[in-house]
């Protein structure tokens, strides 16, 4: 498990990679888009001014997220990193919105000219290429240290990618049909990419704001580590789930043999909780211990998760 100080170094070094390669980006297609009127490449450069935007807000959030609880923050900060997600999201959609309103005034004027494809070709390409890499390295610091705000900055820049690569297809195309109102086709098409990145990044984010379980196979793994215990409890209940940022909050109460001794009960639900962490990183755990009500017949005499009970 990465120790706290390397998560927050790792994600912090990270977010400022994506600031710096954003930046970089924008100013490249402002420049080309611009010199070629192109509404599909200035689309990527405003792409790329969300995306800086939200490169910032990851980079605050996660600073922000890793500071210990306190009097205030009882369960700490990384819900900061669920709201910086949401309004990542929100501003994804605007701009997806503000080129599909571009394109679409370019379409009704049918007033579109292109020049310079060959420079739009290569910023596309380098675009893509430098998102591509980026993407990648966001993307496994965020699944090494559970950042919901580095993969939401993942998300962006692999859209990035896709919304690249099909806007120097539709300038190829351009090049070899000569229409030029392919451009801001190509430029809608971006946006609804666009746009379904900003949905699923609002389902990461946004949802478990409002403490949402944690995933069906996360809490498989839950039950199959209590599984292992069956010989040694009576039964679990009240199993509940959420996160928060990237800490996993989990209780559950557990049922043990009614002549269990206070000892062996906390040592136990020490193990379980051992045990659960090990297969889900980042975990709080509480284990609420409750004695078995008993009423078995051969309960004052022998438990049967016990054997033999000597009388007091």
């Amino acid at each position: 498990m990465i120790q706290s100080v390397e998560v927050q170094t790792s994600k912090s070094r990270a977010a400022t990679l994506s600031i710096v390669s954003n930046t970089i980006l924008i100013i490249l297609k402002l420049i080309i888009g611009v010199m070629m009127q192109s509404v599909s490449v200035i689309s990527e450069a405003v792409h790329s001014g969300i995306d800086l935007i939200a490169a910032i807000i990851a980079w605050f959030s996660v600073r922000e997220s890793g500071k210990p609880a306190d009097d205030k923050h009882r369960f700490g900060h990384g819900k900061i990193e669920n709201v910086a997600g949401t309004i990542e999201a929100v501003l994804i959609f605007g701009a997806a919105f503000y080129i599909i309103w571009e394109a679409a005034h370019k379409l009704r004027s049918g007033t579109v000219e292109i020049e310079s494809l060959g420079w739009g070709a290569a910023v596309m390409a380098v675009s893509a290429i430098a998102n591509y890499f980026v993407s990648r390295h966001l993307l496994n610091v965020a699944i090494k240290t559970d950042s919901v705000a580095l993969e939401a900055d993942a998300m962006h820049l692999r859209t990035d990618v896709y919304t690249s690569v099909g806007v120097l297809g539709g300038l190829a195309a351009i090049k070899f049909t000569g229409i030029a109102l392919l451009d801001p086709i190509v430029a809608i098409v971006v946006a609804l990419m666009i746009i379904k990145a900003a949905w699923d990044l609002t389902k990461t984010a946004f949802f478990h704001i409002l403490d949402i379980k944690l995933p069906d196979d996360e809490e498989a793994l839950i039950h199959a580590v209590m599984d292992r215990y069956r010989d040694r409890i009576i039964e679990y209940h009240k199993l509940r789930t959420r996160k928060s940022g990237h800490v996993r909050h989990i209780d559950m109460h557990l049922v043990v043999p009614k002549q269990m001794t206070v000892e062996a009960g906390h040592v136990l639900s020490d193990q379980i909780t051992a045990d659960i962490k090990k297969s889900l990183l980042h975990s709080q755990i509480l284990v609420h211990i409750e004695p078995c009500p008993g009423g078995c017949e051969v309960c004052a005499v022998q438990c049967p998760k016990l054997g033999p009970v000597s009388p007091n």
